[in-house]
C-alpha cells in the first residue's frame, strides 16, 4: 500500500529541508575543524577564523539552523494543511 501523493510530497520536502540543513551542520562542525590551519589565516573580529568558528561561530550557526528548520517546517505544514492550531 502506497501513501497518497500529498503525503509523499510532504515527506520528500521534509527530507530535502533536513538534508540541506544537515549538510550545513556538517560543514560548520567538521569542515571548519578539518581546515582550521587555513581558516586561521583569516581574521574575523580580531580573532583567527578557525578559533572564532570553534568558540562562537558554530554555536551561532546552530541556533540559526534550528530557527530556519522551525520556520521552514511551519511553512511546509501550512502548505500541506497539517499545521497546528494557533
Amino acid at each position: 500500500m502506497t501513501a497518497p501523493q500529498p503525503r509523499r510530497a510532504y515527506w520528500r520536502a521534509n527530507l530535502r529541508i533536513t538534508a540541506v540543513l544537515l549538510a550545513l551542520w556538517f560543514a560548520v562542525t567538521f569542515l571548519a575543524v578539518w581546515f582550521v590551519d587555513d581558516l586561521n589565516t583569516v581574521t574575523f573580529l580580531g580573532f583567527p577564523l578557525g578559533f572564532y568558528m570553534a568558540s562562537q561561530g558554530a554555536l551561532a550557526v546552530y541556533v540559526v539552523l534550528v530557527w530556519v528548520y522551525a520556520r521552514a517546517m511551519n511553512r511546509l505544514d501550512k502548505k500541506y494543511g497539517v499545521a497546528e492550531e494557533e
